[in-house]
């Protein structure tokens, strides 16, 4: 979403991986790489509902029962847990 006062919030400017842009994921045409698989597997293995709980565990102790003040980078890094979590909740509620 761009706003007329700067950049918006889909924007991968302040991401912690900006190079890393989930529009990519989508190419189905290119197979896993090794540590790709490896890592579904272990998804498959823990399950998408249980990781989903588990970092949105995290996200909640880190934001909303610590003293440690967030700058740009941390706020990202939350942000960013939470577009995993929701995802790993897309993923479990398909299964």
């Amino acid at each position: 979403m761009q706003t007329s006062n700067g950049e918006g919030v889909d924007s991968n400017a302040n991401s912690v991986n900006p190079t890393n842009d989930a529009r990519q994921a989508s190419n189905v045409s290119t197979p896993l790489t090794q540590s790709q698989a490896e890592f579904w597997y272990l998804v498959e293995c823990q399950g998408c509902k249980e990781l989903a709980h588990s970092l949105k565990m995290i996200h909640d102790l880190a934001l909303y029962h610590s003293d440690v003040p967030f700058d740009t980078v941390e706020k990202t890094a939350l942000f960013d847990l939470k577009v995993l979590w929701e995802g790993f909740e897309k993923m479990g509620a398909k299964v």
